[in-house]
């Protein structure tokens, strides 16, 4: 059957429609970029998906209840995650992500201290369940070693089973021209100096959460 799709157009989201289609085309053109133009693992691997539940609104409407457990998940990704900004303990980001089952994770800035945290953390986590709850630190180069040691060792002190990950984006940030963009240096830096904190704090450094884009934009300078 061949069907009349001419109202799409005319709706009033027909905008957003053509974003979206703009940013798959984007995402497309970005897996070509990094060779994977025919490559098999696009048809074998599983692709797992996250980002930051920001709209809560968004993130409500994509939101299931599991028929067989009656657990909730947030259907919009795989993996949620708090940012900096919204981490208040009393707030709605906090109270609508403790609801569901998904892996989740707190973005932990330099403001961020340890009674806080670890309040955070059983909010979050409130069955110390290990692969829950991911501790994704972005403090920025200078601030790492001041900031970092403390909560790994009221994390640790309390026994608490979290995910340590590092950020070194958003903590590096500056403007160039009256545009966003973060300096290499930096961003290694920090990285380095996660890692070399955690080792000497005999805690285990899961990893890093970083960001790219297929545009053609200064994300980064240097390198």
């Amino acid at each position: 059957h061949q069907w009349n799709l001419d109202f799409i157009a005319d709706a009033a989201l027909s905008e957003k429609y053509s974003q979206l289609a703009g940013r798959i085309d984007e995402t497309l053109a970005f897996i070509r970029a990094c060779g994977l133009r025919s490559a098999p693992q696009l048809h074998k691997t599983h692709f797992f998906t996250a980002h930051e539940a920001l709209l809560l609104n968004y993130e409500q409407a994509l939101t299931r209840q599991d028929s067989l457990t009656g657990e909730w998940y947030d259907c919009s990704a795989h993996m949620l995650w708090i940012g900096d900004r919204t981490r208040q303990p009393d707030g709605a980001h906090v109270e609508f992500l403790r609801g569901v089952g998904n892996p989740i994770g707190l973005k932990v800035g330099p403001s961020m201290d340890p009674d806080e945290l670890l309040r955070l953390i059983d909010i979050l986590n409130p069955d110390n369940d290990p692969g829950r709850l991911n501790l994704i630190a972005r403090m920025g180069a200078d601030r790492v070693e001041e900031h970092l040691p403390a909560l790994i060792r009221a994390v640790r002190r309390e026994g608490r089973q979290v995910l340590w990950s590092s950020d070194p984006m958003h903590g590096n940030t500056i403007k160039a021209g009256g545009y966003k963009t973060r300096a290499f240096e930096s961003i290694l830096r920090e990285v380095r100096q996660f890692f070399a904190v955690h080792r000497a704090e005999g805690s285990h450094a899961g990893g890093i959460h970083i960001e790219m884009t297929g545009q053609n934009v200064t994300e980064c300078i240097g390198g």
